[in-house]
């Protein structure tokens, strides 16, 4: 399974660095990606008589809405075919991603490397934001090929998806701090992993993002002091304080008053609450025409124009709203997917949280929930979960932290003790 491990992370990382993998060729390459990871998975699986399957309740509700744009494309309950055939795919290829993340990782190995594989690519990814904010004439990457009329950040066309990469990536490392996970000699590293994209989402100037943040760490800190063995002591609020002055003072040397006057101004790239608002009533009017089914999967950006309250003269492919959105589209029998979805994601994260496991186990799972509720909250204002590259990573932790948790590690010293007893013998 190691060449299925491998192929899974570089579909993660590629989706990252080719925009969010929002434009058509990045689309049909993560597609294709997919279908070909799948096919060397069940060739393994035939190969292994005791291959086993690791089969999530969180499948079934991925399935159903993809069974939700079939249907509408067999009884043409679609506004737009095409598109329709293009989300459904898109979908299968998520579906397919989730199905064989969980294949791939189940060891304590496997769970440590997708730890420091989230804290390097979250650290890399915005590292380079803030190297390219700073010495990039107005273009990604640094080149006139993709120049891109937009607030873009790092790799991102528009800053609140790159906040909502943060806000999926990082939640893993500060989690791995909090539940003490790494030795004392690796912990400067990791606060290092985590204050630059601190820094990046700050700078970054995503107003949703940065709230959403904040409530990652309120819900982190929750679960930290639910799980938590032993009391805070002095010394370690002391260590505690340290990290954040630390962050603080960064943030503040990379440029926070960038961010402090996006709460108090508008530029020309962004879209006012009341512009958000007046999307999600054009949403909502989509949805009772179409209650039940709703207009087609994918199909918002040939719909919406007929149900808009405000005219901007832009062009609306999605409202700013993925709850809104997903009625739209998949009317009633979407939401529900969607609420089967969130209930199995608070059942199972839930079970496997307060299950009895080791420290490394109980981070990701705290880092997980974490970084789906803030992404959830975010969602009420954007729509980062139609951006390829986030929805792959929410999965994935969703994924963590609904995984099975691991057994804690054997005691060493009763280890040791017996050893000692054979040789005496």
């Amino acid at each position: 399974m190691k060449v299925l491990r491998v192929g899974l992370l570089i579909l993660f990382v590629g989706a990252v660095l080719a925009f969010g993998a929002v434009d058509v060729w990045s689309q049909s390459l993560l597609e294709a990606g997919a279908a070909a990871l799948f096919v060397l998975w069940a060739i393994v699986a035939i190969r292994e008589p005791d291959a086993r399957i690791q089969w999530s309740a969180l499948n079934w509700p991925l399935l159903a809405l993809i069974s939700i744009g079939l249907l509408q494309l067999l009884f043409r309950g679609t506004a737009n075919p095409f598109l329709t055939r293009a989300e459904v795919l898109r979908f299968a290829a998520y579906f397919l991603i989730f199905f064989l993340t969980a294949q791939a990782f189940r060891t304590r190995r496997d769970f440590t490397l997708l730890a420091w594989f989230l804290m390097l690519l979250c650290f890399a990814v915005s590292l380079q934001g803030i190297t390219q904010h700073f010495t990039s004439s107005g273009d990604i990457y640094w080149t006139d090929a993709f120049n891109i009329q937009t607030a873009f950040f790092g790799p991102y066309v528009n800053r609140n998806h790159f906040a909502g990469f943060v806000e999926l990536t990082l939640p893993t490392g500060l989690a791995v701090m909090a539940f003490r996970c790494v030795r004392r000699d690796v912990i400067p590293l990791v606060v290092l992993l985590s204050i630059v994209p601190i820094s990046a989402l700050v700078l970054s100037g995503s107003r949703s993002g940065i709230l959403g943040f904040v409530f990652e760490l309120a819900v982190l800190g929750l679960l930290v002091r639910n799980r938590s063995v032993e009391r805070w002591k002095t010394p370690r609020i002391i260590a505690a304080g340290a990290v954040a002055l630390v962050a603080l003072a960064f943030v503040a040397w990379v440029g926070a008053g960038l961010a402090i006057q996006r709460f108090s101004l508008l530029n020309v790239h962004d879209v006012p609450l009341s512009r958000r608002a007046s999307m999600a009533r054009g949403a909502a009017h989509i949805f009772r025409e179409y209650p039940l089914k709703g207009c087609g999967l994918g199909t918002m950006v040939d719909v919406y124009p007929r149900y808009e309250t405000v005219y901007d003269g832009r062009l609306v492919d999605h409202v700013h709203n993925d709850y809104m959105e997903g009625l739209a589209e998949a009317g009633l029998l979407g939401g529900l997917c969607g609420v089967f979805f969130l209930w199995e994601f608070y059942r199972e994260s839930r079970k496997a949280f307060q299950a009895q496991q080791a420290h490394l186990s109980l981070a990701l799972h705290a880092g997980g929930i974490a970084a789906v509720a803030g992404l959830l909250f975010h969602s009420f204002v954007d729509f980062n979960l139609h951006i390829p590259a986030n929805a792959l990573l929410f999965l994935l932790q969703v994924f963590i932290a609904t995984s099975p948790p691991l057994p804690p590690s054997a005691s060493r010293p009763h280890r040791s003790k017996a050893r000692r007893e054979v040789s005496a013998v």
